[in-house]
C-alpha cells in the first residue's frame, strides 16, 4: 500500500510508515505520476484533486486536512469510485479565537465597547456557531444569516441579508466557496454589499479568498466617498494567494496569511481525522487499535494577571474607567494577531513560508489562570473556555 502525502499537514510522519509506503510531497507539486502506484493521498488547499491530476490512478481515498473541500472535484471523484473526505469543524476554536481577537481589536481602534454593539455573521456553520456563542459572552447582538440553514429550519432565528448589513456595526463570513447556485458565495463581497453596510461599519473575511471581488473593493476603498462607509476590514483570505494584491493590503486594517484556523489544537484535529478516517477505509490497525497521531503537550500553559499588561493602544473615557487588566488582556497573551498582521505587511512575498512555519499558537481552552479574575471579566473568560487553577 501507498500513500502521498503532503509534507506540510503536521503531526502525521510515523503514523502510517509501518503498514504502507509513504511519500511526502509539497501540496502545490503533487502530480499525476506521483500517484501512478498510490492507494491514499492526504493533502491540504494547495492540492487541486480532479480528473486531471486523479485519472488513470488506483487512487481510492482523498483526505483533506481542513474544513473546505473546493480544491476537490467531488463529483469526478465520486463517479469514478474515489472516496474523499475533510476534517469538518476541526479548526472552529482556532477561528473562533481569531474572530475574537479581530473584534477586541476593531473596538479598541474605535474606542467603544463590544457590548451592545450589533454582529452580522454570514454563514452558521461549525465557526459561525461558536463566534455566536463568543458574541454573546460579550454582550453584543447577534443577526445570522444562513440560507440553507434558514430553508432547513424556517426563518425564525435568521436575517436577510439587506437587513443584516443595514443593521451590523461588525460583519464576519463564514461561509463556503460556491461559485453557483441558490448559495453562490463567489465574489459575494462587492460594490453592492458594501454600498449596503451601515455607515462605518467593519469587514471581516476568514472563510475564503474568493468570496471578495478584490478588484472591485480595490477600486471602492480608493474612493474616500467609500471609506466612510466601509469603517474597518480585516483579511485573513485572499483571492489569489499566496501572490497576494499589495494594493489592498496596504488599504486593510488587519491582514493575515490565511492562518486563521492555524492553532496547534486546529492542526491536530484535522489530522486526526483524517487519519482515523483513512484507517477505517483501508482497514488499518495498530497495537492499540485505529492508528494515533501523538497528543499535544499541555504543560505549563498558565496565566498569571499580575504579569499581563493592559491593553490600551487608545485610551478613551471608556477604556480609561476598566480595570487595569481585561479580558483583551488575557486574549492577546494567548493570541497577539497583531504580531501577524505586522510580519505579513513586512514580507508578503513570503506568504506561503508564514503559513507553513506558523509559531506556535494555542486556543483559549488549554490556558489556566490563576487567580481567576472575578465579576465580568471572569465570567467572559471561562466562557470562553479559560480554566481556573
Amino acid at each position: 500500500m501507498k500513500f502521498v502525502i503532503d509534507d506540510k499537514i503536521p503531526f502525521i510522519r510515523g503514523v502510517f510508515e509501518p503498514h504502507a509506503e509513504v511519500v511526502y510531497l509539497p501540496g502545490g507539486e503533487i502530480r499525476r505520476e506521483h500517484l501512478l502506484n498510490a492507494d491514499g493521498l492526504l493533502v491540504r488547499t494547495r492540492t487541486h484533486c480532479n480528473k486531471n491530476l486523479l485519472e488513470g490512478t488506483p487512487v481510492k481515498f482523498i483526505g483533506t486536512a481542513t474544513i473546505g473541500f473546493d480544491h476537490i472535484d467531488t463529483g469526478w471523484s465520486e463517479s469514478n469510485g474515489i472516496y474523499w473526505t475533510n476534517a469538518p469543524g476541526c479548526n472552529s476554536g482556532s477561528v473562533a479565537q481569531y474572530i475574537t481577537a479581530v473584534l477586541l481589536e476593531i473596538a479598541e481602534s474605535k474606542g467603544f465597547e463590544l457590548k451592545d454593539k450589533t454582529l452580522g455573521i454570514i454563514g452558521g456553520g461549525h465557526v459561525g456557531k461558536k463566534v455566536e456563542r463568543i458574541a454573546r459572552l460579550f454582550g453584543m447582538h447577534v443577526l445570522l444569516n444562513d440560507p440553507p440553514r434558514e430553508r432547513a429550519e424556517g426563518s425564525v432565528s435568521f436575517t436577510g441579508i439587506h437587513e443584516l448589513l443595514h443593521t451590523s456595526d461588525i460583519v464576519t463570513i463564514h461561509v463556503p466557496l460556491n461559485r453557483e447556485g441558490a448559495d453562490k458565495t463567489y465574489h459575494m463581497v462587492n460594490r453592492r454589499f458594501i454600498e449596503n453596510l451601515k455607515p462605518g461599519a467593519a469587514l471581516i473575511n476568514s472563510s475564503r479568498g474568493e468570496i471578495v471581488d478584490e478588484s472591485e473593493v480595490v477600486r471602492m476603498l480608493r474612493e474616500l466617498r467609500e471609506l466612510r462607509k466601509l469603517g474597518f476590514m480585516a483579511l485573513d483570505v485572499w483571492e489569489n494567494e499566496p501572490d497576494i494584491n499589495l494594493e489592498l493590503l496596504g488599504l486593510v486594517d488587519i491582514a493575515t496569511p490565511h492562518i486563521a484556523g492555524y492553532s496547534q489544537d486546529g492542526k491536530h484535529n484535522a489530522t486526526r481525522m483524517i487519519t482515523e478516517a483513512a484507517c477505517r477505509f483501508f482497514g488499518l490497525t495498530g497495537t492499540e487499535g485505529s492508528l494515533s497521531i501523538n497528543p499535544l503537550n499541555n504543560d505549563n500553559l498558565n496565566l498569571n494577571p499580575r504579569h499581563l499588561s493592559p491593553v490600551t493602544r487608545h485610551p478613551s473615557p471608556i477604556t480609561r474607567h476598566q480595570s487595569p487588566v481585561t479580558s483583551h488582556s488575557f486574549i492577546r497573551a494567548t493570541y497577539d494577531i497583531l504580531s501577524d498582521d505586522r510580519r505579513l505587511r513586512e514580507s508578503p512575498g513570503t506568504f506561503e513560508k508564514q503559513r507553513n512555519n506558523y509559531p506556535i499558537r494555542r486556543e483559549f481552552s488549554v490556558y489556566t489562570i490563576d487567580p481567576f479574575p472575578e465579576g465580568e471579566t471572569g465570567s467572559i473568560l471561562s466562557g470562553l473556555g479559560f480554566k481556573n487553577l
